[in-house]
């Protein structure tokens, strides 16, 4: 296909109707040549086996940019997603599983039951900003919020340096420079605060990964820590967003998100199946020249996984099927050694901020026509501009004196 022919996976009219552009790919083959940026070409796998062998064979695929040419440009909008940093997304072999073995073991010595607490709380006050008014954008005022919020706890981000990172990360929401400088002003304050908990540890995340036996230095723990932060923030706050927008333009809910037939966890399979927050992988690279799934590949060549693609041509059993007895195949965590480690985590902040916004809000309605509704350019993310909502009111009874307890 002749350069400046390339299918492209960024712009308005790609992010409207995705599902119709990975049609249109899949015919194409297995894996299609795309550019994913102005001038920037990829190689994107849109069938699911040869979507799970490159997420599996790390024999012919790696992680790691450095060996090949820099063919980004420095100010394209996907440099913040694929230069090179010393973390977890982009290494290899022993490295890759040191890192790894670091955020896994720190996420499982934080306690289902405190975690669940956190998030309902969270979710609460944010809930008691709006449910007066009838009216809300649930990706501002709520999807957006929880994760940063969240995360600022269990990380252990001091309560003035947490509001100024969900203000930052909150409005640079997007791609691209300005969310590079949200990301650097991340860093700084991850930098103070490992420099703090390496002198005095608490029972923190940050704590816990300074801590582990792999001996990280502080370099690595901020780099560690700002891949687990921020990646989290953004795939959380997708994942509540779409399954929101999911569950109230929903016929099966009758009007009701809180009289409908799918609970949160089945609602939030469906989209990890049908539209994924993180619809398409970060970079793998091509380790020699090679023939794959019928393609000839390039050393160095970039490779990327679409998880929605890939997802759409091997549904479970068809559209009247039980989506839930399917859960586990869908490519949405991704798989082999660089599938999610906060798998668990992330379904637990957004299965309780769900079931806690819907059991306050049980008749939310979309402000707008669901075709109104714009979603985030850019070929990495599945993700809602916004998501504005009417309901009836609500405000909490206020608790009753103490001597009437």
């Amino acid at each position: 296909m002749p350069a400046g022919t390339l299918p492209a996976l960024y712009g308005e009219d790609f992010a409207a109707d995705p599902a119709r552009g990975y049609r249109e790919l899949r015919r194409l083959g297995p894996l299609t040549r795309v550019e994913i940026a102005p001038g920037v070409e990829a190689v994107l796998v849109t069938d699911y086996e040869a979507a799970l062998d490159v997420l599996r064979d790390t024999h012919t695929f790696s992680k790691d940019p450095r060996p090949w040419p820099d063919a980004v440009p420095e100010d394209s909008p996907v440099r913040s997603v694929l230069g090179y940093r010393p973390a977890v997304t982009f290494s290899d072999g022993d490295t890759h599983a040191r890192y790894r073995r670091v955020i896994g073991d720190s996420l499982a010595l934080l306690g289902p039951h405190l975690l669940q607490t956190q998030v309902s709380d969270v979710a609460a006050r944010l809930i008691g900003r709006f449910a007066g008014t009838g009216r809300a954008d649930l990706v501002a005022d709520y999807a957006l919020q929880i994760p940063l919020r969240v995360f600022n706890l269990w990380f252990g981000v001091p309560e003035a340096d947490g509001e100024r990172l969900v203000a930052r990360l909150a409005a640079l929401s997007g791609s691209g420079a300005d969310a590079q400088t949200g990301y650097e002003e991340l860093g700084e304050v991850i930098g103070a605060l490992v420099a703090e908990r390496r002198a005095r540890p608490r029972r923190d995340l940050t704590s816990y990964f300074l801590q582990h036996p792999a001996g990280l230095d502080d370099a690595e723990t901020i780099r560690q820590i700002g891949v687990t932060f921020g990646g989290g923030h953004d795939f959380t706050t997708n994942l509540i967003a779409n399954t929101l927008q999911h569950m109230i333009a929903d016929p099966r809910y009758d009007g009701s998100v809180y009289a409908g037939a799918m609970t949160a966890h089945e609602a939030i399979n469906e989209v990890l199946w049908r539209n994924p927050p993180q619809s398409t992988s970060t970079g793998y690279y091509v380790r020699y020249d090679t023939t794959f799934h019928g393609v000839g590949l390039r050393a160095g060549q970039l490779v990327l996984v679409s998880y929605a693609a890939a997802n759409g041509s091997s549904q479970p059993g068809g559209e009247t099927d039980a989506w839930g007895a399917s859960e586990s195949a869908h490519l949405a965590w991704g798989a082999g050694p660089h599938s999610c480690p906060a798998r668990q985590p992330a379904l637990l902040i957004a299965i309780t901020a769900i079931e806690e916004l819907t059991s306050r809000l049980c008749d939310m309605e979309l402000a707008v026509p669901a075709e109104q509704l714009r979603w985030r350019p850019g070929p990495f993310h599945r993700a809602l501009t916004s998501l504005p909502v009417t309901f009836t009111p609500w405000a909490p009874k206020a608790p009753p004196p103490p001597d009437e307890r």
